[in-house]
C-alpha cells in the first residue's frame, strides 16, 4: 500500500481555490476563492465577466490594450475579482461570510479586502501574490489575520 500523507485543512481549501480558479475568464490572472467556516465551503468564487456578458476570453483583454499595469486601474477591468463573486454567491444564497476563512490563489486587491473587511471574515490565505499589497494593513487593522502559505502540489493523490 502507497504511504500517502493527507493535507491538512489550509492545502486542502488552497487546493480547491486552484480549481475553482480553472473556471476563471480573465486572461492575465486566474484566481480562485473559497469561503470557509468550521471545515465547509460556504461559496466560491472565480474572477471573470459579469454573468451572462462576454468575457475577456471572447472579446480580449482591455486592460492590456491599454498597456495598464497590473495592481492599477481596477475600474477599467471588466471582470469580477474571485473575492468579489464569492461575496456575491454567498449572499445570493442566504449566507454569511462573518467568521469565515477566505481560501484564496492570490492575495487581495485593497477594494477586495475592503468588501472582505465588511463582510466580516476571520482570516484569509492564500498562496500566490498580487501586485497589491495594501490589504495587507488593512487587515492587520481590522483584526483579519493573513496567512502565506507555500503554493500546494497540483498533485491530486488517489489510492489505487
Amino acid at each position: 500500500m502507497k504511504n500517502l500523507t493527507r493535507p491538512d485543512s489550509d492545502e486542502y481549501f488552497l487546493k480547491i481555490a486552484s480549481v475553482v480558479a480553472e473556471r476563471a475568464t480573465c486572461r492575465r490572472h486566474h484566481v480562485g476563492a473559497v469561503a470557509v467556516k468550521n471545515k465547509h465551503i460556504l461559496a466560491t468564487g472565480y474572477n471573470g465577466a459579469p454573468s451572462g456578458s462576454r468575457d475577456c476570453l471572447e472579446l480580449g483583454c482591455l486592460r492590456d490594450e491599454l498597456k495598464i499595469p497590473s495592481g492599477t486601474r481596477h475600474e477599467i477591468c471588466r471582470g469580477i475579482h474571485a473575492e468579489q463573486n464569492v461575496i456575491i454567491q454567498a449572499s445570493l444564497h442566504g449566507v454569511s461570510l462573518e467568521g469565515s476563512t477566505i481560501y484564496a490563489t492570490h492575495t487581495s486587491c485593497v477594494l477586495c479586502a475592503k468588501m472582505l473587511v465588511n463582510a466580516k471574515i476571520r482570516k484569509y490565505v492564500s498562496f500566490g501574490s498580487y501586485n497589491d499589497n495594501s490589504f495587507a494593513d488593512l487587515f492587520r487593522e481590522a483584526g483579519i489575520e493573513a496567512v502565506i502559505k507555500k503554493r500546494p502540489s497540483s498533485r491530486i493523490n488517489f489510492l489505487d
